[in-house]
């Protein structure tokens, strides 16, 4: 039976995980500060479901001595734990540089000084490529495209890091993969690009997909930023977390890399594609407006996953349509919660 330690496992992803792994009969410990709103809710409900699931109450920036004995104890780490939203970095840089990159140090050296060192799995993000400004993009229809990347933004792609989330993040991709060079530890990387599906509150930093899809629920008008062409790569997380498992499974060769985890080509929305689909899945229409492009707002963003096809044998299962109906079902019981909890607020850039 594998043991499993997932940071941030109250969140977004981590329930999701939490739940899958739970429900094959594995140890699953969640380790979460509760700061973020409806990790509470999460929570409660995956305890419910699996009173067996431990949750440890502590924050990766300053509990070590929480963190060591569960690393201690683990098979594997998913480390999930992070400050998610640019706009909150801008604002308060020294935080967001806590959390996600001398918090994923704490987690690293909980790990390498373990008996016995975990595995380790680290949610990475597309940001650590920045604007790409060299990369030529075409208009094409109602969508944008890479002009000369048919396959997308490999991880050949180079570095750099814009704001200071892109800069935590970054630091912090860098240290999970030199850890597998310089202790031995069993680490990856995995670059992800727009994840969404159930257990997704919708929440402004919480991604573009589950905003609108909220606002659609509750006939609420969204703002497109832009001119709504805008282009993604999107993930199911039930996809992600089979991304995990086939990393765990081919550890030997995966160890020490760094792979593109998103939709691929054959997966992606734009924003004005999104609004249509939601639309049709909901038998209404949606109010919007157009405003002017955010500050480093991409016109696209894919990525190119065929080094986990080749490397792992994973690939992306579920399209946009059947991701998007899934994820509208889920948030359709849950609409006392998210009338709660929805913020009035502008939406977001597309991640």
């Amino acid at each position: 039976m594998i043991r499993y330690l997932l940071t941030g496992g109250a969140g977004f992803i981590g329930i999701n995980a939490a739940d899958a792994y739970a429900q094959r009969g594995a140890s699953v410990t969640v380790v979460d500060n509760l700061s973020r709103a409806g990790t509470r809710n999460n929570l409660e409900w995956l305890k419910k479901k699996y009173p067996e699931i431990r949750a440890v109450d502590a924050d990766i920036r300053t509990d070590h001595q929480a963190l060591a004995p569960e690393a201690a104890q683990c098979d594997v780490i998913l480390h999930l734990a992070a400050q998610v939203a640019v706009t909150t970095s801008v604002a308060d840089p020294r935080t967001d540089f806590e959390i996600n990159a001398l918090g994923t140090l704490n987690v690293l050296e909980a790990a390498r000084k373990a008996p016995k060192p975990p595995i380790v799995i680290y949610s990475s993000t597309n940001k650590v490529y920045g604007g790409m400004e060299r990369v030529s993009v075409v208009e094409d229809g109602n969508r944008y495209r890479y002009q000369d990347l048919p396959h997308g933004i490999s991880e050949e792609q180079p570095l750099d890091f814009h704001s200071p989330y892109g800069c935590s993040k970054g630091a912090a991709d860098q240290y999970v993969r030199d850890y597998a060079r310089i202790y031995g530890l069993r680490t990856v990387v995995m670059r992800q690009s727009c994840i969404y599906g159930a257990h997704q509150f919708g929440i402004e930093d919480q991604g573009w997909i589950a905003w609108f899809s909220v606002r659609a629920l509750l006939g609420r008008p969204v703002t497109i930023y832009g001119d709504g062409k805008q282009v993604r790569d999107v993930l199911f997380v039930d996809d992600l977390i089979q991304a995990f498992d086939a990393a765990i499974e081919h550890i030997d060769r995966a160890s020490g890399q760094v792979y593109n985890i998103g939709g691929g080509p054959s997966n992606t929305l734009s924003l004005l594609e999104l609004i249509e689909l939601l639309e049709k899945l909901n038998g209404t229409r949606m109010q919007y407006s157009f405003a002017d492009w955010r500050p480093g707002d991409q016109r696209v963003y894919i990525s190119d996953v065929r080094k986990a096809q080749q490397e792992l044998g994973w690939q992306p299962w579920t399209s946009p349509e059947q991701g998007v109906a899934k994820m509208l079902e889920w948030m359709a019981s849950q609409m006392d919660v998210l009338r709660r909890i929805y913020p009035e607020a502008s939406n977001p850039p597309a991640k």
